[in-house]
């Protein structure tokens, strides 16, 4: 019997495989909506988006130290992320999940998601080394920039707690 001729492109889709996932990592991280009133138009909400490395707007957050609840963490991450120093942590607003890889690490990351009002001076903001920027926006470009869908309704479930707070 002939041998059969191989399909084409298999030996390039073989090589091109991911090589098995060989650890599971759990990251629990904080974060937080930070949000003021605008300086112009006080019925006008902002919320402080960064960009990260690869251009994705997002929210401050970062990692839990051991001993760190996640509002403490929630608080030291903006703050090194954003410079803002003042600030009034309010309610948890909700937990995101979700996995990544690392080449051949699943990642799975949980992140609590905190209100927080940014109080003293807003406009000293300042971004890390690694981001590609750092901006208030107002609450309808933020949720145009946000990259991640379940942001998004977090941040809309903080502006309908900001409207009833006031």
């Amino acid at each position: 019997m002939k041998r059969p001729k191989p399909i084409s492109g298999f030996r390039k889709f073989v090589k091109s495989r991911k090589p098995a996932i060989a650890e599971v990592v759990r990251e629990p991280t904080a974060g937080g909506i930070v949000y003021r009133h605008s300086a112009k138009d006080p019925k006008i909400i902002e919320i402080l988006l960064i960009a990260d490395s690869k251009g994705r707007w997002t929210i401050p957050k970062g990692h839990i130290e051991e001993g760190e609840t996640p509002r403490q963490t929630a608080e030291r991450e903006i703050q090194e992320e954003t410079g803002l120093q003042k600030m009034e942590m309010l309610d948890w607003l909700g937990k995101i999940n979700f996995r990544y890889r690392r080449i051949n690490i699943l990642v799975l990351m949980t992140t609590e998601i905190f209100l927080v009002r940014a109080l003293g001076d807003t406009n000293k903001i300042k971004p890390q080394e690694w981001m590609d920027g750092i901006r208030w926006m107002s609450a309808d470009e933020a949720l145009d920039k946000i990259e991640y869908e379940d942001i998004g309704k977090l941040i809309l479930l903080g502006l309908k707690k900001i409207r009833d707070m006031n």
